[in-house]
């Protein structure tokens, strides 16, 4: 198909054969190539990584505050990660200050106080419960209530005795 359909020169359909031939044969063999085993990470590398500023990734080198987004464009997740590289299950994925600097904002912004407010709020409330609730509302007197009785909505209907 190939010769029919471009210009090929006689001296050189013996070369276009042999090729062809040769990517066909090319074709039933698998690659011997195996995919690297990914190297696992020893304890002195894996307690250098770990710094109070920045935790060093084993994929790159580089240094970072938390390693959840820069795995995440990789993507790999962080059991992944940690698997690959041998880490333990409590590898950190942020930074000792980072996590604490964290931690002082929300408390400064008073995250996590609703729980502790509201469970002194209802002991009190409920110590203090010992009438009954008032009811919503006015009362219904007998001058209130209609004097006529509702009209019927609709025809009755009377049953027929045969």
């Amino acid at each position: 198909a190939y010769v029919s359909n471009n210009n090929v020169p006689v001296s050189e359909l013996p070369n276009v054969i042999a090729s062809v031939h040769a990517a066909l044969a090319g074709l039933g063999k698998e690659v011997a190539a195996e995919p690297a085993a990914p190297e696992k990470a020893t304890a002195a590398q894996i307690k250098k990584s770990v710094t109070p500023h920045a935790l060093i990734s084993f994929v790159d080198g580089k240094s970072y505050k938390t390693l959840r987004r820069h795995l995440t464009m990789r993507g790999l997740t962080p059991e992944d990660y940690r698997a690959k590289y041998g880490l333990p299950a409590d590898y950190p994925m942020t930074s000792a200050t980072y996590s604490a600097q964290r931690s002082e904002l929300a408390r400064s912004l008073g995250l996590g106080q609703l729980r502790r407010k509201a469970a002194p709020e209802v002991a009190n409330t409920a110590e203090t419960i010992s009438e009954a609730p008032k009811r919503r509302g006015r009362k219904a007197t007998a001058a209130d209530a209609p004097e006529t009785t509702p009209k019927a909505r609709g025809p009755k209907k009377v049953a027929e005795t045969a």
